[in-house]
């Protein structure tokens, strides 16, 4: 296996490599092109991914640990029951990846781009989504309570049955997403009723 596992890289291509059941630990990759890599059941614990570019990888049944994937673009890459545990994904873009079924446990996920996904059924429980970009992403029976949705774009997308109970939704217009069966708490949906014009009065 190759030894860019133990030192990291910067500025390499990868290509066809197989990190299948891989464990990768401490290490640096940044700016790196990774093309066919199968990390298939691989494990990354405290691992940095800077600025790298991921094309038609294989993260099928991986987990990964307080990992960073910062600004990275992720294109036709395969996440399929992965674990993402306490990662950082922030300012990384996902295009027609597979997310699901995806085990996800805490992670700042701020202004990544998930437009048009699939995370149908995800539990995103207490993830930092402030300023991301969920538009007509399907969010049909997410979970996403506690979470913080802070100036996130909903434009589009489908909430159907999705539970957001003491998430945060300031500057959240979700006037513009599917609401049918989502759950809200009293917060959401003071502001939903103010977004359409409701003058809201919680005096008795």
């Amino acid at each position: 296996m190759s030894d860019v596992l133990e030192r990291g890289a910067e500025g390499e291509s990868i290509r066809d490599e197989d990190w299948y059941g891989a464990e990768i630990g401490a290490v640096r990759f940044v700016d790196c092109v990774f093309a066919d890599v199968d990390l298939t059941e691989a494990t990354t614990s405290g691992t940095t991914f800077e600025g790298c570019t991921f094309h038609t990888c294989r993260f099928n049944a991986s987990t990964h640990r307080a990992t960073a994937f910062v600004g990275c673009d992720f294109r036709r890459t395969s996440f399929f029951t992965a674990t993402l545990d306490g990662c950082k994904l922030t300012g990384s873009v996902f295009s027609e990846c597979t997310l699901r079924p995806l085990t996800v446990v805490g992670g700042a996920w701020g202004s990544v781009t998930l437009r048009g996904a699939s995370l149908a059924g995800v539990d995103l429980s207490g993830v930092d989504l402030r300023d991301a970009d969920l538009s007509m992403a399907d969010l049909t029976g997410a979970v996403l309570g506690r979470a913080r949705l802070d100036g996130a774009t909903v434009r589009d997308a489908d909430l159907t049955r999705a539970d957001l109970r003491k998430a945060s939704v300031d500057r959240v217009d979700l006037t513009s997403a599917t609401l049918k069966e989502t759950r809200i708490d009293l917060r959401a949906a003071v502001m939903l009723a103010e977004l359409h014009g409701a003058v809201v009065d919680l005096e008795d």
